[in-house]
């Protein structure tokens, strides 16, 4: 009798051979020692046996692999840096091809209706910004500088710029041990021999570093100490290696989605701000061009700095869009919002070289000392000089050339102007001016002539524009809709935005950035004075920049032919009288009526027109304070309160 016992994952198959059976023993004689009527696994073949030591080789090949992984991740530092880099890549790929195919099917698809379209595309903007927020929060470091460079880009849909705002304070700060070990490492000493004391939390952490306070032994100073991140030392390198690949990849597969350039620019800048050395002597620097200078501006002293660590003067404020701060210390939120304006321009226009990170974040303000030179009752203080950008003479002169020409009424002339200066500068053409107008400005595109109103919606109603940016036509809910709507209504539009950003030269997006910060500022500082009023802040130190520049040319050409030469001194007094007259006409609003004034004679008188303008708001949001609760009432509405 033949018994088959049935083979199972874990049981094997057995022969039991009985003496009745029909089957002799020398069936079996293959396993000799084997004897009938017992059990015996049968190896068909050997088929189980092998299995087993198979798998047995396979586990022990992959713990081996495993381990020496392990070893080499933790002891070889190209391996550790080559397996980190494919997972960051990989994370911020994922992201940016999906976002890449969500565009192309948004945009490919039919709407019933443009509400629907601009749903759906908003939605695209924003699945796709969250999708590059967490690729970019999972990898830290200089992801998160790319993240809040992207933020900063005025001319991306808002949906993009909200999503990664958070960046700012989404950093994780390095362990109390670390930093000790930093100190060790670069200064040679312990954090105990240089400092009576430290604090171990630090008051700000961002994407490279964070500061602590401390009191300094050798100064007896309370200090900010900033530190490097330690690990950035390792892995900028491999990440910036990481990012150019994968915006490469992005151009080879959706060319109409190119960001090549934002890697350029991170190759570029990184370095100088990974170099606190650098950041000393762009403070020193940026001291030294506002010394002779009326200003409110200060900027803490450098005690001592080395390339990841730097020691400077600790500064207590409060924001500089912090209200209730402004109005227990009795500063006019309205000065400040000016000398915001100020500040920036005299950088921009005048010295050609300002800072590149301007964020709230970066701007404290104080009541004024008694040594300071500030001529208001307040000091405004600029931190972070890590990255500063200069604008070479051209560029500089062309740039205060195109505002002037857009702080002019419309004319054909001056149209042509406006568009001639923009290519100069941004490298735009005629089709792509609107988009860059309105990211310069922050209105949508202007009127060319006087009565150009051209229609913006499918009802055929025409949007009455603007027809120069000190223009007090309010800023309608129409036109605040067609900004809104300008980047998510067409597939074309958003190439157009991206062309812009790969053409633009860095700078001048540097200089968008500036000009959306004195904006949004002047916003959330919610001055009284008219929207309009840091324009002409920034046209006096245009008309000023393109006046000395018309007058040092005058001169150089003096001492080429000889001062007294007619032909040098009929150049200069009308390259002056150009500027003060007729260099672009401007219109002065005075309550009912308009008229032409010198260039720069007219933008003071302007100022103080609006400036009164400004003050009969305040005064108006006093009383009506007042009549509703009182004194404190008044206080409130007068500072912006309420």
């Amino acid at each position: 009798m033949l018994c088959v016992g049935l083979r199972t994952r874990r049981t094997p198959l057995f022969l039991r051979v009985a003496p009745s059976s029909n089957y002799s023993t020398k069936h079996l004689s293959r396993w000799p020692s084997r004897r009938p009527g017992k059990l015996h696994p049968l190896p068909l073949y050997g088929v189980q046996s092998g299995g087993v030591r198979s798998f047995a080789a396979y586990s022990i090949a992959v713990a081996f692999g495993a381990g020496v992984g392990f070893i080499a991740y933790e002891n070889y530092q190209p391996f550790r840096h080559t397996v980190l880099a494919i997972v960051r890549c990989s994370r911020v790929a994922t992201a940016a091809i999906f976002g890449a195919i969500d565009y192309k099917y948004t945009f490919a698809r039919t709407y019933r209706s443009d509400e629907e379209q601009k749903e759906a595309y908003a939605h695209c903007h924003l699945r796709s910004a969250e999708r590059v927020l967490r690729a970019l929060l999972a990898n830290g470091g200089v992801f998160i500088k790319l993240g809040q460079h992207m933020a900063s880009l005025v001319v991306l849909p808002s949906e993009w710029r909200s999503t990664m705002r958070p960046l700012q304070d989404k950093c994780d700060p390095t362990p109390y041990e670390d930093v000790n070990a930093l100190f060790l490492s670069d200064m040679g000493r312990p954090l105990s021999e240089l400092f009576d004391y430290f604090n171990p939390e630090p008051i700000g952490v961002a994407s490279l570093a964070q500061v602590h306070i401390a009191h300094h032994r050798e100064s007896g100073k309370t200090v900010a100490v900033k530190l490097q991140h330690p690990h950035l030392l390792e892995f900028s390198e491999i990440d910036m290696v990481m990012v150019e690949l994968t915006l490469g990849w992005i151009k080879r597969w959706f060319p109409e989605f190119e960001f090549t350039w934002l890697g350029e620019e991170m190759r570029e800048n990184l370095p100088k701000e990974l170099d606190f050395s650098n950041e000393a002597r762009n403070a020193r620097k940026a001291m030294k061009n506002f010394e002779s200078i009326s200003t409110s501006l200060y900027i803490p002293k450098v005690i001592s700095a080395d390339k990841r660590v730097l020691i400077m003067e600790f500064i207590e404020g409060a924001r500089v869009d912090d209200l209730e701060y402004l109005a227990v210390h009795n500063i006019d939120r309205n000065k400040v919002s000016l000398e915001l304006s100020r500040i920036f321009s005299q950088m921009v226009y005048i010295d050609g070289w300002f800072h590149a990170d301007p964020h709230p974040g970066n701007l404290l303000i104080r009541p004024r000392p008694a040594t300071s030179r500030s001529p208001y009752n307040f000091e405004i203080v600029l931190l972070d000089h890590g990255l500063y950008f200069d604008l070479d003479r051209s560029l500089r002169i062309n740039y205060s050339k195109l505002w002037l020409a857009l702080i002019s009424p419309a004319s054909p002339e001056n149209s042509a102007d406006r568009r001639k200066y923009a290519q100069l500068v941004g490298n735009v053409d005629s089709d792509k001016y609107p988009i860059f107008e309105a990211a310069l400005t922050g209105r949508a595109s202007m009127a060319d002539e006087p009565q150009d109103q051209r229609p913006e919606n499918e009802s055929n109603v025409p949007l009455e524009r603007a027809t120069s940016m000190l223009d007090q036509l309010p800023q309608t809910e129409q036109e605040l809709e067609a900004l809104r709507n300008a980047v998510m209504t067409e597939q074309g539009l958003l190439i157009s935005v991206f062309d812009i950003l790969r053409n633009v030269p860095r700078r001048v997006l540097m200089v968008f950035k500036l000009n959306d910060l004195t904006r949004s500022l002047d916003h959330a500082l919610s001055t009284t004075h008219s929207k309009i009023r840091v324009f002409v802040v920034v046209a006096k130190y245009c008309a000023t920049a393109v006046w000395e520049d018309e007058r040092q040319a005058v001169f150089d050409g003096m001492r080429g032919s000889g001062l007294l030469s007619p032909g040098r001194l009929v150049e200069y007094f009308s390259a002056w009288w150009c500027v003060m007259r007729s260099f672009y006409p401007f219109y002065l609003t005075l309550a009912v009526s308009r008229r032409y004034e010198r260039l720069y004679c007219g933008f003071v008188v302007f100022e103080w027109y609006l400036d009164i303008q400004a003050q009969t708001r305040k005064f108006t949001a006093w009383f009506r304070g007042l009549r509703r609760t009182g004194l404190e009432g008044a206080y409130k509405a007068a500072a912006g309160l309420t």
